[in-house]
C-alpha cells in the first residue's frame, strides 16, 4: 500500500527541485530524512515538509514505519507567475517565477 503526500504550488523551479526529488528516490525514509537535513538545496526544505506529511499518513493508517521506503518523488511543473522588470530606454522584460507540484510515495518493503 502506497502512502502518499502532495505539496502543490510550491515557490521553487521544478528544474531545481528535481535534482532534490532524485536525491531521495529509492531511499529509506530515515536516510532520506537525513540527506534532506544535510542537504544545502532550497528544495530540500520543501521535500522535507513532503516527507514528513507522507510519513504521518502512513503512521495513521497503522503502517509500520521502520519498513518505509521513498518508492515514488516526482516534480510537475505548477502555473507561472509572469512578471515584468524594467530595463533601460523604457523597455520592460519578462521575469517567469515559476512554480513546481512536489508528490511523494512511501512503500512498505518487506
Amino acid at each position: 500500500m502506497a502512502y502518499q503526500a502532495i505539496h502543490r504550488f510550491a515557490r521553487i523551479a521544478p528544474r531545481k527541485a528535481r535534482l532534490v526529488a532524485a536525491m531521495i528516490r529509492g531511499q529509506r525514509i530515515d536516510d532520506a530524512m537525513t540527506a534532506l537535513s544535510f542537504s544545502k538545496k532550497r528544495a530540500a526544505w520543501y521535500f522535507k515538509a513532503v516527507l514528513k506529511s507522507a510519513i504521518a499518513n502512513a503512521e495513521e493508517k497503522e503502517a509500520n514505519v521502520q519498513n518505509l521506503y521513498v518508492s515514488e518523488s516526482r516534480v510537475d511543473e505548477g502555473p507561472t507567475m509572469k512578471r515584468w522588470r524594467p530595463k533601460d530606454r523604457g523597455r520592460a522584460h519578462p521575469i517567469r517565477k515559476r512554480t513546481s507540484h512536489l508528490h511523494l510515495s512511501l512503500d512498505e518493503r518487506s
